[in-house]
């Protein structure tokens, strides 16, 4: 947090620091419109600091700060609509768009800003890791809803299969991190990670990404986030006959929801993962409602209801 903090407006920075200090707010996002009153939201709440504004020139200072006064250097970043700053923070942007040939090439006057704060949970895999991993890990996809914790169970994952311990060898995990969420690199080197046998190709396409990784890196595992186009599900076929295991993500609800898609629908019959984890955002990042096998049998359910 010290890390968004010290790059905002200094009559934004300390109003927000006395605000979460005084409400002991878990906060999730700060959202900066120009002109508008500052919104700061916990995943569930949204809170209004209306006796402060961001102003243009407010606007113009931030985007100096996070592109260290040289916008040139962020151009590809600006491109993807966000930048990832120290400790891991995204900085989603929006703005006047510049397409040419319907890609996007810049993103000018920009009027809004959301900064999402990075707080990596580890540990909160351990209690499902027996519906998990038998002899290995099971290939698994992770289903939920935005903000419901899919990323940070993801990143949960890779570190335990990829930490060696008295009583278990890691694994050879290879990250591909195509929008650098998992890992949320900078210069290549990832800010929230610490188990030792990870590799990471950051801001690879994932289709790509795990080929690269299959040809020349023999992994164990491959890890990548949201999953759904056709040449994402031929790379998954690739790696899956190559024998190696796979743990990914996807937006949605429940198993039946998303085997609808037709792309998900034909991994889901060639039944390529013998895991989905379920998850909710109902109450808290991660929470897990239910783990079901590749026949739909249920291993675990909690006892939340999804709504």
């Amino acid at each position: 947090m010290e890390q968004v903090l010290k790059i905002l407006p200094n009559h934004i920075s300390s109003t927000i620091k006395k605000y979460i200090e005084q409400k002991q707010i878990p906060i999730q996002e700060i959202r900066l419109r120009v002109n508008q009153a500052i919104e700061i939201n916990d995943g569930s709440h949204v809170y209004w600091l209306n006796d402060t504004y961001f102003s243009a020139s407010d606007a113009t200072l931030f985007l100096n700060k996070i592109s260290d006064f040289s916008l040139y250097r962020l151009e590809e970043e600006l491109r993807n609509g966000f930048i990832t700053i120290a400790g891991g923070h995204r900085i989603g942007i929006s703005g006047s768009v510049i397409v040419e040939n319907r890609i996007v090439k810049a993103i000018h006057h920009i009027s809004s800003f959301n900064i999402r704060i990075a707080k990596p949970y580890f540990g909160i895999i351990q209690p499902y890791l027996p519906f998990l991993i038998t002899d290995t890990i099971h290939n698994t996809l992770i289903i939920g809803p935005p903000q419901s914790g899919k990323t940070t169970l993801l990143r949960d994952i890779a570190n335990y299969c990829a930490s060696s311990t008295s009583k278990k060898k890691g694994y050879k995990t290879a990250i591909v991190d195509e929008r650098s969420e998992i890992c949320a690199s900078i210069n290549g080197v990832p800010q929230h990670l610490l188990a030792p046998r990870i590799d990471v190709l950051d801001r690879c396409p994932k289709a790509e990404g795990m080929m690269m990784f299959v040809r020349s890196m023999s992994p164990e595992l491959i890890i990548v986030d949201e999953i759904g186009s056709q040449k994402d599900v031929e790379a998954i076929d690739e790696v899956i006959h190559a024998g190696v295991q796979l743990v990914s993500t996807i937006h949605g609800r429940s198993l039946s929801e998303i085997s609808q898609r037709p792309t998900i629908k034909e991994l889901v019959n060639k039944k390529v993962f013998q895991r989905f984890v379920i998850l909710s955002n109902q109450n808290s990042v991660g929470e897990v409602v239910e783990i079901v096998d590749e026949t739909g049998q249920p291993l675990y359910q909690s006892r939340v209801t999804i709504k």
